[in-house]
């Protein structure tokens, strides 16, 4: 029995959003959801981020996210942990059908990143990553108006860590497969709004584009004909 069988696939086989992998890093206060609306909208990736599943857990645990105390009490943990293991598995069903994935972090560990990206290249994906680029100051601001705030110090110390990370990340994924959006404002500065039409057209291309590792193909071809 193939995997479209098992999945309901059969569709993907053909898809050339198949075996594609985004990574979008940035620190507190980036606008990593914003970029993603705008940029990765309609490619059919599904994005990783135990985030979303962590919210809601802590919702119906009744914890507040605003209160520090209750977010790293013992069942805050507790939930925490709970959305890292169903993140977990719902990235490893994707992962059986080669699904496009959007993998949203922080970018404050490149080492992490470099092995999840050599992980995936394994797999048979191509990969990519979006920096989203920010001021201290549009962070600091940002974070500020957030319901989950992270103290100021804290921001201050992952944007800079974040900051730098940008060369590192540049020579992992090569200038090619490396993209800054300049996201501390709006669109209606001309060179911010350039910026993004220029990473929209580079990330469509990328998704566009047939798998390009042997091991994608073949799994493809195995899948097609079987």
């Amino acid at each position: 029995m193939k995997l479209q069988d098992i999945y309901g696939i059969e569709e993907g086989v053909n898809d050339p959003h198949i075996f594609k992998a985004v990574f979008l890093a940035g620190g507190p206060g980036s606008g990593k959801s914003f970029v993603a609306r705008n940029l990765l909208v309609n490619t059919g990736l599904r994005t990783i981020n135990s985030d979303d599943i962590y919210e809601f857990l802590a919702k119906k645990d009744d914890i507040d996210l605003k209160d520090p105390d209750q977010v790293y009490s013992d069942k805050g943990q507790d939930v925490r942990n709970r959305a890292k293991e169903l993140t977990g598995k719902r990235q490893d069903m994707y992962l059986k059908g080669k699904l496009g994935l959007i993998i949203d972090g922080t970018g404050k560990d490149v080492e992490k990143i470099s092995k999840t990206k050599a992980g995936l290249e394994g797999l048979g994906y191509d990969t990519m990553l979006i920096f989203v680029n920010t001021s201290e100051e549009v962070a600091l601001d940002r974070n500020s108006q957030r319901d989950r705030r992270l103290p100021d110090n804290e921001v201050t110390t992952m944007w800079k860590k974040v900051q730098d990370n940008i060369m590192k990340f540049q020579q992992v994924f090569g200038s090619k497969d490396f993209h800054i959006v300049d996201n501390s404002g709006g669109l209606e500065d001309p060179n911010r709004k350039e910026n993004f039409n220029n990473v929209y057209k580079a990330i469509q291309k990328f998704v566009n584009t047939a798998p390009t590792k042997p091991l994608a193909k073949s799994w493809m071809k195995s899948n097609m004909n079987g």
